[in-house]
């Protein structure tokens, strides 16, 4: 089976994103002629060609498209890899949980006091983000994250489902639909939207919400309204309030890791997790 070296993906990366010989070379602080060198003896190797060669520009084949792709997840799963080797390592070994404010469904103390509790249970850091939670997991600079399913992209993660809830339209006390009992997202066009860190898409014009207190202080200033998650019903200040969206997919919150991971700490972590959300939901697990 032909086996490719990560220096190999590391020079073609550079070629491929540059596009351009010289400014690869000298990204890599190193000259031309041996980066030269070395992306012909990869394509021979593959029997493919990598690069369409011109006087004055390069480009990617289709065959190049696929290794540009193929080797940035080769490239940042060797960098997680290291990082979570390295933090394995530490003297003083914890288990790091990126969440984001506010988005625990009011699970999260129950988790880490049952967690605690368990023979050989790590101290738990946790780190707050609004957006690029899913990205710090697979960077290895966390070891498991709360996520929500569809919102986030899970490939390449382990997930165990926690909470599924309904969505809250939350608005000030003086908004047009707050007497309503129950409103449908048709009830929201043209109704200013948060723009999220993390959204694949844009469409929002409103300041990207960087935390929940943020969000919050903007709803109440009639900047914008929201549909979260229906366990943000219990940190709502008393000018705000939140109905009901009865066509609003309902989102789950989710516990994630990376794939393949043999952490007895995380296994222990994601197993009493799991136990605490069915008792909280009345569902065994």
């Amino acid at each position: 089976m032909e086996r490719l070296e990560v220096r190999e993906l590391v020079y073609f990366t550079a070629v491929a994103e540059e596009l351009h010989f010289g400014r690869a070379a000298a990204r890599l602080g190193m000259t031309q002629p041996p980066l030269s060198r070395a992306i012909q003896q990869l394509e021979r190797r593959l029997g493919v060609a990598l690069l369409k060669r011109g006087s004055r520009r390069v480009a990617l084949t289709e065959a190049g498209t696929v290794l540009l792709r193929e080797s940035r997840t080769v490239l940042d799963a060797a960098s997680a890899a290291a990082r979570r080797t390295r933090r394995a390592g530490h003297a003083d070994p914890r288990l790091v949980l990126v969440i984001k404010p506010g988005g625990d469904g009011g699970l999260l103390p129950a988790i880490l006091d049952a967690y605690q509790a368990e023979p050989g249970a790590l101290p738990v850091e946790l780190v707050f983000s609004f957006g690029e939670r899913e990205i710090l997991l697979r960077e290895g600079r966390a070891d498991a994250a709360l996520l929500h399913r569809p919102h986030h992209d899970l490939t390449g993660l382990d997930t165990q489902d926690l909470l599924t809830e309904d969505q809250l339209l939350v608005m000030p006390r003086s908004h047009r639909l707050a007497g309503r009992t129950r409103v449908c997202l048709k009830d929201l066009a043209g109704e200013p939207l948060p723009c999220w860190p993390d959204a694949s898409e844009g469409g929002s014009n409103e300041p990207e919400v960087q935390d929940l207190g943020q969000l919050l202080h903007l709803i109440a200033l009639r900047r914008m309204v929201a549909v979260l998650p229906s366990s943000i019903s219990d940190q709502l200040r008393d000018d705000l309030v939140a109905v009901p969206v009865d066509d609003a997919e309902p989102t789950t919150l989710v516990l994630a890791w990376p794939e393949h991971a043999t952490s007895p700490a995380l296994a222990a972590f994601v197993r009493v997790a799991a136990a605490v959300a069915g008792e909280a939901t009345g569902h065994s697990r």
